[in-house]
C-alpha cells in the first residue's frame, strides 16, 4: 500500500477539483491538501460538502457551486487556479445526469474553461473501458470525454481505473449488504467476468503525481491492484468475509438484460442494462499499458493489495459486527 507523505505546508498553488465530494473526490482532496495545495472544490451542491473541511488546514479546502451542465459556472470554478481535476462520472443516468451531458461534454467544457484562465495542468478521470466502439454508452461516453480534453489540452493526463475500492465504495458494500437479506447473489453473465480493483488511496495518490508533472504528457494511465479476480471470485470473498452462506445463482447476460429494464425504471436503480453491457467485458489492465509502464507499478506506486482494506470496513456486515469472526478460507 502506498504511504501518505507528510503534510507539506500549505502554498500559493491552487487547484479546482470537479467532483471532489465524492468517494473517490474526498481522497484525491486529502492527497492534494497534504501536498500542499490550496483547493478548490467543484460541485452541485456545496452545502454537502461540509465533510472535506477537516481533510486539511483552515482555509485550505473550500467548496463551490458548479455544474457541467452550465459552462459559466465552470469557468467561475476554474479562474485563479493552477490545475484542475475533473472527477465527475455517472454509472447511470437519471433526470438531467445524462452520459452524453456529464461523460462526454462535461469534460470539454472543463477543458476549454481550463485552457481560457490559462491552466497549467489538467487531469481527467476516467475508466478503464472506455472505448469509443464499446457496446455501452458508459464506455463510449467516457472516451469521448477523453478525446475531447486532448483535443483541448494536449498534455493532460489521463487516468483509467478498474473498479475503485475503499471505505466508501459502491462495490464490495454493495454485494455485502445485498448478502444480509438475499439468499442468493446474482452471477451476472456467469461470474467470469474479470476485475482489477485498485484501492481509492492509491488513485489519489496518483492524481498527486500528474499534478506534480510526474506522468507523461497525454497519455493515459491505467490503474490496477495487484489481482485479477472474477466476478464470482469477488462474491465468494465478500461472503467469506462477512461469514456468510448464500447461493451464487449464475445469470445469463440476455435474462440480466430483461430485468434491467425493468430495475433501471427505479429510483436509485440498482441495475441498468448498460452496467450488464459494461459487464460483457473484462476490465483489467492491458498488456499494452504494462508494457509503456502506464501503470501504478510504472509511477513507483506500490498497489494495496484487496484484504488489507477491505476487511477494514465489511466487517460491520457480519451478524455480530466486528466481534464476529470469518469462516477460514
Amino acid at each position: 500500500m502506498a504511504l501518505a507523505s507528510p503534510s507539506r505546508p500549505i502554498g500559493d498553488r491552487l487547484v479546482t477539483v470537479f467532483g471532489g465530494s465524492g468517494f473517490v473526490g474526498r481522497h484525491v482532496v486529502r492527497a492534494l491538501a497534504k501536498d500542499g495545495w490550496r483547493v478548490r472544490v467543484a460541485v452541485r451542491r456545496p452545502d454537502l460538502a461540509g465533510h472535506l473541511q477537516p481533510l486539511g488546514g483552515v482555509g485550505q479546502i473550500v467548496a463551490v457551486q458548479a455544474n457541467l451542465r452550465f459552462p459559466e459556472s465552470v469557468a467561475q470554478a476554474v479562474r485563479g487556479a493552477d490545475a484542475v481535476v475533473n472527477l465527475v462520472g455517472i454509472l447511470a443516468e437519471s433526470g438531467k445526469q445524462r452520459f452524453e451531458a456529464v461523460q462526454a461534454k462535461g469534460p470539454q467544457v472543463v477543458a476549454e474553461a481550463a485552457k481560457a484562465a490559462g491552466v497549467a495542468r489538467v487531469v481527467q478521470m476516467s475508466a478503464i473501458g472506455a472505448d469509443r466502439a464499446s457496446k455501452a454508452q458508459y464506455g463510449q461516453t467516457k472516451a469521448a470525454g477523453e478525446q475531447a480534453v486532448l483535443d483541448t489540452f494536449p498534455d493532460a493526463a489521463i487516468l483509467r481505473p478498474s473498479i475503485v475500492f475503499g471505505p466508501e465504495d459502491d462495490f464490495f458494500n454493495r454485494f455485502a449488504a445485498m448478502a444480509r437479506f438475499s439468499p442468493a447473489l446474482p452471477l451476472i453473465g456467469g461470474g467470469t467476468t474479470r476485475f482489477q480493483p485498485v484501492f481509492v488511496g492509491d488513485v489519489a495518490q496518483t492524481v498527486a503525481k500528474a499534478l506534480r508533472g510526474e506522468l507523461a504528457a497525454g497519455a493515459a494511465y491505467e490503474l490496477g491492484g495487484p489481482e485479477v479476480l472474477t466476478f464470482r471470485q469477488i462474491l465468494e470473498y465478500v461472503l467469506q468475509v462477512t461469514d456468510r452462506s448464500r447461493l451464487l445463482l449464475p445469470l445469463p447476460f440476455g435474462l440480466a438484460k430483461a430485468q434491467a429494464k425493468i430495475l433501471q425504471l427505479l429510483p436509485n436503480a440498482p441495475l441498468t442494462v448498460d452496467q450488464v453491457t459494461m459487464l460483457e467485458t473484462d476490465n483489467v489492465v492491458s498488456d499494452e499499458a504494462r508494457a509503456a509502464g502506464r501503470t501504478l507499478e510504472g509511477l513507483g506506486i506500490t498497489p494495496a493489495p484487496i484484504e488489507a482494506v477491505v476487511l477494514s470496513y465489511l466487517w460491520r456486515f457480519r451478524k455480530t459486527g466486528q466481534f464476529g469472526k470469518a469462516r477460514e478460507a
